[in-house]
Order: C-alpha cells, then sequence, then structure tokens
C-alpha cells in the first residue's frame, strides 16, 4: 500500500514537473530572445514570493536585453509574456497598431457579472464596450467641467493647511505624505461625485476613506487567485474574481441613491460629476450600477493615482530645498500678479508642471502597463526581423525602466524639473518618443489625467505657498517600493515636517 502511494506521488510529481515545464521551450523554439525560467518561478518570482517590488525585476530585464532586441519573451510562472524594450515598439503597440492590443490586461480577470463595479470600468471593459462606456463619461472631464469643479479643490485645501496646523499643535510628530494625500483627493472626489463631505481631515475614521483603503488593499483571496492564474491561466475562463468586497459594493450602491434622492429633494444646481451623471441618466436610461460603476471609476482616478502622485511630489519637494524655493517663488509672483490662484492661473505656472512631470517620470503610480494582445501580430525584435505574437499574450511595457534610462533622460535618478522646460521640447518631446507614459498613451490614457493634474497642482501650491515642508527622519532613504503591492507606493510611508510660514 505505501508502495503503491510513492508511484502515485511520484506519478504526480511528474506529470506537475513536465506541466510546469512545458513551456520552458516556447521563446526558444520561436527564436525570441529571453532569460531562462526558473522551476514554479518563471522569470519574474516576486508576482508569486512578493519579495521585491515586481517593477524592480522588470528593470533588469530590460537592462540585460536593451539595446539589442525590441522586446524579448520571458515566462510569468508558465505563461509565456512578451517585454517590451524598444520605445518605438511601445508607441506600436498604445497608438500605431492599437486595433492589436486595445484591451487590458485586467480585462481578463473579472466582468459585469463577477463584479458589477469594476466590470463596467472602462479600464476593465474589452472589445467595443470600453470605447461606448469611456465615450459616455468623457465630457464630464472637460476642461469647462473641471473649471466648475475647482472652488470644492480650493476648499479641501484650506481644510488640509488647517488640519496640519492643528496637528502640528497637538504633536508634531510629522505627517505620512501617503496618508495626507490620500485624505485629500478623498475629500475632493467624494465632494465631486456625491455632493458631500468625506470628512477626512475632522473624523477619526470617515467612511469613504475607509471604504476607499479597502477598496485598493490586496486580500489573501486576491492574491491567491493571481498566483493560481499564473500557474493555471486557463481558469480565468472559468471562474472571475470579484476585486470590490460586497460590502464596499454596497456602500458605494447606497451613498450614489442617497446623494441622487438629496440633489433631486434638494434641488441644488451644481455643475458637478454628479450633475453630470444624472443628465446622463436621462439620456442613456443608465441602471443603478452603471451609476455607481461611472461614479467608482472617478472615484478611483481621482483618489488612489493622485494621492500616490501627490505623496512623490511633495517628497521630492521636500527634499529638493532648491526646487521649493523656486517653486514658492513662481507661487508668490503668480499671486502677485493675478491676485488670486485659479485654475486657469495653476495651469499657466510653467515651473509647478515642470515639478510635478518629473516626479511622475520618478515615480509613475502604474510602473509597468499591461495589454493583451486581441489580433495575432507581428512585432519587430530587430531590424529587418519580425517575429509572430498570437492572440491572448500579454505584454508588458515597462514604464518606471523607460523613465529612469540615462538614454532618454540625463542623471535619470536626479530630480531635475527644468528637464521639462519648453525650451527643450517639454512634455511632448518625451511622450512622442514613447519614454514618458505616466498617464499611458493613445486611445486608452487615463481618462481622468485632467482632473488629477488639477487636483494635484491645486494642492501643492496650497502647501508650498504656507509650509516649509522637509523630510521627517522617520522617512527611510533611499525610498524602497512595497512588493505587495501592484501599484507604486513606498515601503514605510514618506514622512515629511510642515513648518508654517
Amino acid at each position: 500500500m505505501f508502495q503503491e502511494l510513492v508511484y502515485v506521488l511520484s506519478g504526480l510529481g511528474i506529470l506537475f514537473y513536465v506541466f510546469m515545464t512545458w513551456n520552458f521551450e516556447y521563446w526558444k523554439k520561436r527564436k525570441v530572445p529571453g532569460p531562462p525560467p526558473r522551476f514554479l518561478l518563471g522569470n519574474l518570482p516576486s508576482f508569486i514570493t512578493q519579495k521585491e517590488f515586481v517593477a524592480y525585476e522588470v528593470d533588469r530585464l530590460y537592462k540585460e536585453f536593451k539595446n539589442r532586441y525590441g522586446f524579448i519573451g520571458f515566462l510569468n510562472a508558465r505563461s509565456p509574456n512578451v517585454l517590451i524594450i524598444n520605445p518605438e515598439l511601445v508607441k506600436e503597440v498604445l497608438i500605431k497598431n492599437f486595433r492589436s492590443f486595445s484591451d487590458n490586461t485586467f480585462a481578463s480577470f473579472t466582468d459585469k457579472e463577477s463584479d458589477p463595479i469594476f466590470g463596467r470600468n472602462p479600464f476593465m471593459l474589452k472589445g467595443t464596450e470600453w470605447k461606448e462606456k469611456r465615450a459616455e463619461i468623457t465630457p464630464a472631464f472637460t476642461v469647462s467641467r473641471i473649471k466648475t469643479m475647482y472652488p470644492v479643490v480650493e476648499d479641501v485645501c484650506s481644510v488640509m493647511k488647517q488640519y496640519i496646523q492643528r496637528e502640528n499643535k497637538k504633536n508634531p510628530k510629522g505627517f505620512d505624505a501617503k496618508e495626507l494625500s490620500a485624505k485629500f483627493t478623498t475629500d475632493v472626489v467624494s465632494n465631486c461625485i456625491f455632493g458631500l463631505d468625506a470628512g477626512s481631515f475632522t473624523k477619526e475614521k470617515a467612511i469613504i476613506r475607509e471604504m476607499g483603503k479597502e477598496l485598493f488593499t490586496p486580500n489573501w483571496r486576491i492574491l491567491v487567485y493571481f498566483f493560481i492564474l499564473t500557474v493555471f491561466p486557463a481558469v480565468r475562463h472559468i471562474y472571475k474574481m470579484p476585486f470590490v468586497p460586497k460590502n464596499v459594493e454596497q456602500f458605494f450602491v447606497k451613498i450614489m441613491k442617497d446623494a441622487i434622492a438629496f440633489r433631486k429633494k434638494s434641488n441644488l444646481d451644481r455643475f458637478d460629476y454628479l450633475h453630470y451623471l444624472l443628465e446622463l441618466k436621462e439620456k442613456k436610461n443608465l441602471n443603478e450600477l452603471d451609476m455607481v460603476a461611472h461614479a467608482v471609476t472617478f472615484f478611483i482616478d481621482g483618489f488612489e493615482t493622485s494621492s500616490i502622485a501627490l505623496s512623490f511630489a511633495l517628497y521630492e519637494i521636500a527634499n529638493n530645498k532648491n526646487v521649493q524655493e523656486k517653486l514658492r517663488n513662481e507661487i508668490r509672483d503668480t499671486l502677485a500678479k493675478h491676485g488670486k490662484i485659479t485654475h486657469d492661473v495653476v495651469s499657466e505656472m510653467p515651473y509647478l508642471d515642470q515639478v510635478f512631470m518629473e516626479s511622475l517620470r520618478l515615480y509613475p503610480p502604474a510602473a509597468i502597463l499591461a495589454k493583451l494582445v486581441t489580433e495575432t501580430t507581428e512585432l519587430k525584435l530587430s531590424d529587418g526581423d519580425y517575429r509572430t505574437i498570437e492572440k491572448g499574450m500579454e505584454v508588458f511595457i515597462p514604464v518606471y525602466s523607460l523613465q529612469r534610462d540615462s538614454e532618454y533622460f540625463d542623471q535619470p535618478d536626479s530630480f531635475i524639473p527644468e528637464r521639462f522646460d519648453q525650451e527643450n521640447g517639454g512634455v511632448k518631446a518625451f511622450r512622442d518618443k514613447g519614454v514618458f507614459l505616466p498617464f499611458g498613451d493613445g486611445p486608452r490614457i487615463c481618462l481622468g489625467q485632467r482632473f488629477a493634474l488639477a487636483q494635484v497642482k491645486a494642492a501643492i501650491v496650497s502647501l508650498v505657498k504656507d509650509f516649509d515642508i522637509s523630510v521627517n527622519p522617520k522617512t527611510k532613504v533611499p525610498l524602497v517600493f512595497d512588493p505587495k503591492q501592484f501599484l507604486i507606493y513606498p515601503l514605510d510611508g514618506i514622512w515629511l515636517d510642515f513648518k508654517e510660514l
């Protein structure tokens, strides 16, 4: 009996080994270069072990094969993937041959049935549906609408200043920049979406802030699901896991219902995002979940990635006193000229824009873009040499690596806002080369980038104008990114001091 059990287990072990190594020669057979994979872990072990931020592993592959090939093949566990190396191929994937790469990888992980909220997000939708849903809400992010919402941003800036003053008097121990930034963006988007004050700066535990945390905190079920998908990709066709917890879904459904009821009852005429959704509801006959999904789309775009971007910008401003002083002088000169900082005025502050763009270069919230091959196509491996990339393959674009490459950016690890000066071609020069992608590019470029820029710049102006910002000793330098997160999060936080001027 024991001997039979040993035979069975040995047989299963052999079968498992064969299964896990079946694709080890996949790229070699197709004459595509790439690193030798490791058993179980493939070429990106941190996807499974979470010992290191994945973008660091991708960066090593990028540097190893750069200037030799346009792309390489690698394995994520046992799944063949493509890593783009050449910026020209970045433009090919995101813009020129967009039809062959039109879906985001996350689109294959969920759907509207399993996840009613995320599944309706334009970022997640596939085929032509993403275009239809994106077209529905794009008008909500026009410059004119953002201008009408700007007074809300200014009010939250004022509340944030008062919060910092109170906390400094009570216990001047420094501020976690990520949490401070998240409180700010939560209050802004909650007011613009639902017409209510989230109270992040006034309540000990603001419910919307807590729900925002839960929305972006990976739980063990999701981590296990992703592990299973790396080993058995076909599972995604059988089972889709909801990424939004049921209690979070129910919370946003209720808050949307309450917001609509209050807006109708009060006859309040605000030209905000909720106003636009109500107009859209009448035109398109949207159902309840569509309304909530559009609201959460704005919440995600305006809350999490914006708070990440703001926290790193504040860190670099604190860490570079010459930059901070130059920026403060621009703010003061602008105030002296215009008397008030409005949306239009902020949009015309060149050094402010350079500072924020340089921060986004060093710390793009999404360090890697992942696209699905929607039509079998060809990619240029080297001059005159092309390879077929099959439908269903995942293609990785190494945003972090491209934006820290010394070939494209002089002193790439240094904070030099002047590199984005218009005299040097500004942002456009780098974007046209395919090496500056904090918002992505092409037809699926970040939908909320205008609003994100508006609220983050307003926060920077407000804080730099009124406070001398410095790095608190609790901040561990150099910054290391949290290996358990997909977006860029600083491990152990960014701690800053704010001294009132």
